[in-house]
């Protein structure tokens, strides 16, 4: 398998290489963090570093067991920098390393150390990242494959655009579902695989106690509903009304499991007319739509959900806090917003029917600040499409978009 560019994550690292703080790379099981390393393991020798100076532990390697205490993490690493010029330190799925940080830190006060570390699950939690390596480091969040990426790997380039969303919905954004796409079951194996290990190693963890048949019907509810408005609460009766009784503290506890295995985003609702968050009610979004089908068994219904959430998984890759835009009369399917300030986002699969046209634009047009607003479709569009100012786009090639 060839490795697929990850510029944005890529860029990242290299805008922090030889900088004295840590770089740390969080992200679901298999996105790809460890290959990200070996890109940048490439970078460093194609700038004409000696390959002895780039010490790469993977914990997850029976090889190094024995450096899974901190005190032995240490001395080997220490033991293997011979001189003084520039080491660049690998430490991968750190996670395995019982107060890693004790170190960490240690490494992090040496001039010719620059560490880079990933891990996988909750323990990598920004808050806990924070009380642990408080203002020495910055975190890079991980997604797998976007869907530049998915065509950048993709073999068969006799596949129009439309077939490769197609997959790249159907076969998994995980990177070596690429490989098998052309085996349904093996890449349904595949996933199933990775889902079972986030729940069981990730979730089932970070609860302590719970129940294994009730986490999987809040996950299985939350993938039915896909970009709708819920709560614990509303969770709590349904599940309850279906014969398993629960109330909202334990989903509102299994939810956050879910969020900190990275399986689950939440999108709180934002008041665009008051500029600030609500707290009742959310969406919520799978880090892989895929999974979606693998629970299930459903590839037909709710294709515009599926969209939603790929919009949803996009805007968080280019760097920004993304919100659902509540208006006194109607919703914003996406407020984003980064360093440059907010853009409005409506997804629908399309938009041809003028009744679904006038609907589509109906809330964008009630904002009346000057920041960017878009209307993403499937539709083929050339060229873009402008309504008074909102931008009527393709959202796959918005997606190939820097």
């Amino acid at each position: 398998m060839q490795l697929i560019p990850r510029k944005t994550y890529m860029d990242f690292l290299i805008r922090h290489q030889d900088k004295q703080i840590i770089k740390v790379v969080s992200g679901v099981r298999r996105c790809g963090k460890s290959t990200l390393l070996q890109l940048f393991r490439q970078h460093l020798l194609a700038q004409g570093i000696d390959s002895s100076h780039i010490i790469t532990i993977n914990f997850e390697d029976l090889a190094f067991e024995n450096l899974q205490e901190y005190h032995a993490l240490y001395e080997y690493i220490i033991s293997h920098m011979t001189d003084d010029t520039q080491y660049y330190i690998f430490l991968d799925e750190i996670q395995h390393v019982s107060h890693f940080e004790k170190a960490v830190d240690s490494l992090f006060i040496k001039p010719n150390a620059d560490v880079y570390m990933t891990g996988s699950n909750a323990f990598f939690l920004s808050g806990e990242l924070a009380t642990l390596l408080s203002g020495r480091y910055v975190e890079l969040q991980m997604l797998p494959l976007s869907f530049k990426e998915f065509c950048l790997g993709h073999s068969d380039n006799t596949l129009s655009l439309a077939q490769k969303y197609t997959l790249y919905v159907q076969s998994s954004s995980f990177p070596y579902a690429l490989v098998l796409y052309q085996d349904e079951k093996a890449v349904r194996e595949y996933l199933s695989g990775i889902f079972n290990t986030i729940l069981v190693k990730d979730t089932l963890t970070r609860l302590g106690s719970g129940a294994p048949a009730l986490l999987q019907s809040i996950i299985k509810y939350i993938a039915a509903n896909i970009g709708s408005l819920i709560s614990p609460n509303k969770i709590a009766n349904s599940l309850t009304s279906a014969g398993r009784k629960t109330d909202n503290k334990t989903v509102e506890r299994y939810l956050q499991s879910l969020k900190d295995s990275l399986l689950l985003y939440q999108a709180n609702r934002y008041d665009v007319r008051g500029k600030e968050l609500l707290k009742i009610h959310a969406k919520y979004y799978l880090v892989d739509p895929a999974f979606r089908q693998l629970l299930l068994n459903d590839t037909g219904r709710d294709t515009g959900h599926i969209l939603e959430n790929l919009v949803y998984l996009e805007l968080l890759r280019r760097g920004c806090q993304v919100y659902v835009g509540q208006l006194p009369k109607g919703e914003i399917d996406f407020v984003a917003e980064d360093a440059t300030g907010l853009a409005y986002y409506q997804v629908a699969e399309s938009t041809l029917a003028p009744e679904v046209l006038d609907r589509e634009l109906k809330p964008l047009q009630a904002i009346k600040d000057q920041y960017p607003k878009y209307l993403l479709t499937l539709d083929e569009i050339t060229p873009t499409a402008n309504y008074n100012g909102i931008l009527k786009k393709n959202v796959l090639e918005w997606m190939l978009e820097e």
